[in-house]
């Protein structure tokens, strides 16, 4: 598989790597134990309401990153277009699964696999 379709809901930290939020424009002010409790919570949310349909709505209501505005869509990518920890999650879920925690340079993500 050269190429996979991912969306991620992430949560940047006081230790990301660019500690401030495309959503919002301001410095994040979380600690990263902060940003991993309140992501859990959105991944037990997830969960609960059903994968497919809350993933792109909490994506688009608290992802730190740009593609916010996509319902945290990032679009087709393939190997070493994503720092490591991201790109393995994404090409590891199966189509339609979401993954655990996942944690990179850029703070603490949830990835969900579309293609």
């Amino acid at each position: 598989m050269s190429q996979v379709r991912a969306a991620h809901l992430l949560i940047k930290h006081t230790g990301s790597r660019n500690p401030v939020s495309r959503r919002t424009g301001e410095q994040v002010t979380l600690t990263p134990e902060q940003a991993m409790a309140e992501l859990k919570q959105y991944e037990q949310k997830i969960q609960s309401e059903g994968v497919r349909d809350a993933f792109p709505k909490y994506a688009a209501q608290r992802s730190d990153c740009s593609s916010f505005r996509n319902n945290g869509d990032l679009g087709f990518f393939g190997p070493g277009m994503m720092q490591k920890p991201f790109e393995d999650a994404s090409f590891g879920l199966q189509v339609g699964e979401m993954s655990g925690v996942i944690s990179t340079d850029s703070g603490y993500h949830l990835i969900y696999r579309i293609a």
